[in-house]
């Protein structure tokens, strides 16, 4: 029995997930897991150093590093090449390989913000073939499509790990 088998055999009985939130700053990571959570949205700050947040969605707790979510102010154009290169440096990391990927286009509710294909060109995801990805407009402080990306990235992770078969 392969090492693979015998983690995918442990993460079918755990059900767990982990999933980082990361992003350049301001970009809203801090808001939307206070929005995750049912907290007050309205009284975030710069964030010093790290928030561990646990919260349960669909039934499975988030334990594991399963999936990154980058947020991306959909907003700030200029630093649009500084995201593209944080996201492109952090996907090279070994303990993300394969993480599943979900790119949250945060405040897309602000006129004049970058649309999804704009952000996706930007941040050339398309050249991304080590990781499942995918790319949801989104606000934090509404709470509009935080639940829509979640399901996705749980959904992915789950195929990958819990009913996926070695051959």
């Amino acid at each position: 029995m392969g090492l693979l088998t015998i983690i995918r055999k442990n993460r079918r009985k755990e059900r767990q997930m982990r999933i980082l939130f990361l992003g350049l700053d301001n970009a809203g990571k801090t808001t939307i897991l206070k929005k995750l959570n049912n907290e007050d949205v309205y009284s975030v700050s710069p964030t010093l150093g790290f928030n561990i947040k646990t919260f349960v969605h669909g039934k499975n707790y988030f334990e594991q590093t399963d999936a990154l979510v980058w947020v991306v102010d959909s907003s700030d154009r200029m630093r649009m090449g500084d995201c593209k290169k944080e996201l492109h440096d952090l996907l090279q990391e070994e303990r993300l390989s394969g993480a599943s990927l979900l790119v949250f286009a945060n405040k897309h509710d602000i006129q004049g913000s970058l649309t999804e294909g704009e952000i996706r060109d930007a941040l050339d995801l398309r050249s991304i073939k080590t990781h499942n990805w995918k790319i949801c407009s989104c606000s934090a402080i509404t709470g509009e499509n935080l639940f829509v990306g979640l399901d996705w990235a749980v959904t992915d992770v789950a195929g990958r790990l819990y009913y996926s078969t070695v051959a």
